[in-house]
C-alpha cells in the first residue's frame, strides 16, 4: 500500500508541475508523439538580383599651396568655388553635394644633406585641401562629368563608386523567389521521408549572401542572362572617352525557413 501511495503522490505532481510549465515556457501544444510524426525541416534560401546601377559617388578635392596659412586657404577657397560653379553647371543638384573635409597643413621641403651634414626639413609654407563628395544619376555622361571636373581645377578625383538609388523593390522580388525556393526544397525533403506537404511555421531574415542570380530584363526575371546590347552610337558621342564600366550589382537577401512535415 504504501508504494501504491508514492505512485499517486508522483502523478499528482507531474499534472500540477506540467501546466505552470507550460505558461512560463509558451511550450507548444503539440504532444511529443504528434511532433515526432510531423518532424521539422529547416532550410536557408539566399537570392540575389544582379542590376546596372543607376547612380555613382565621386569624390574631388582642390589644393592650393602659399607662403602663409591664410593666403593657402584663400587661394583653395577661389578653386573650390570655381569647381563648385561647374558641378552645378553639370547638372549636380544641391542635396547631392557634400563638404567631405578641409585641411590645412605645413608645406616642408625635404634638402639633402651637405659632405659629412644631415639632412634637413625646412617649412617652405602651407598647403590647403577642400575635398567634396558628389552623386551623379547620369551614368552615362560620367567621362564628361570628369572631364568637367578636371577641367574646372580639380586636383584629385576619386571613384566613381556605384550604387542603386531603390533596393527595396528587387528586395521584394528576391523574397518572393526565396519563400518559393525554401517551399519546393521543404517540400522535397518531406516527400524524400514519406510526406505530401509542408507548413511554414516561422520565417527570419538575416544578413545578405550571394545566392542564385537573377537578371532583370525588359521580359521579366530570369536565372539565364541576356546577352548584352551593343551600345547605342548616342550614348557613344555623349560620353566618347569609355574608360567608365559600371557593370552590375548585387542586391540579395538571406531567408531562415522553418516547416513542419505533414502527411
Amino acid at each position: 500500500m504504501a508504494f501504491g501511495k508514492s505512485l499517486k503522490v508522483v502523478a499528482l505532481s507531474a499534472v500540477v508541475m506540467v501546466p505552470g510549465m507550460a505558461i512560463a515556457q509558451q511550450a507548444p501544444t503539440a504532444s511529443i508523439a504528434e511532433m515526432a510524426n510531423t518532424p521539422l525541416v529547416r532550410v536557408n534560401i539566399a537570392e540575389s538580383l544582379r542590376t546596372p546601377p543607376d547612380e555613382a559617388t565621386i569624390s574631388v578635392a582642390t589644393q592650393a599651396k602659399a607662403p602663409t596659412a591664410t593666403a593657402a586657404v584663400a587661394a583653395n577657397k577661389v578653386k573650390t568655388e570655381k569647381l563648385l560653379a561647374a558641378i552645378r553647371a553639370a547638372g549636380i543638384r544641391e542635396r547631392d553635394i557634400q563638404t567631405q573635409g578641409i585641411q590645412l597643413q605645413p608645406d616642408y621641403r625635404w634638402d639633402p644633406p651637405s659632405p659629412g651634414g644631415q639632412g634637413r626639413q625646412t617649412l617652405v609654407g602651407y598647403m590647403a585641401n577642400n575635398s567634396v563628395q558628389i552623386k551623379t544619376r547620369n551614368i552615362d555622361k560620367l567621362t564628361s562629368l570628369l572631364d568637367v571636373l578636371t577641367t574646372a581645377g580639380a586636383d584629385s578625383v576619386y571613384g566613381p563608386s556605384f550604387g542603386i538609388s531603390d533596393t527595396a523593390p528587387l528586395k521584394r522580388e528576391a523574397r518572393v523567389r526565396a519563400m518559393k525556393r525554401g517551399e519546393a526544397e521543404a517540400t522535397e525533403y518531406a516527400r524524400n521521408n514519406g510526406y505530401k506537404s509542408v507548413r511554414l511555421l516561422s520565417v527570419e531574415e538575416g544578413a545578405s549572401y550571394r545566392g542564385t542570380d537573377v537578371f532583370i530584363t525588359p521580359t521579366g526575371v530570369s536565372n539565364v542572362p541576356m546577352p548584352p546590347p551593343p551600345p547605342p552610337a548616342a550614348a557613344v558621342e555623349r560620353d566618347s572617352g569609355g574608360i567608365v564600366a559600371p557593370g552590375q550589382l548585387e542586391t540579395a537577401v538571406s531567408l531562415n525557413l522553418l516547416y513542419r512535415m505533414e502527411h
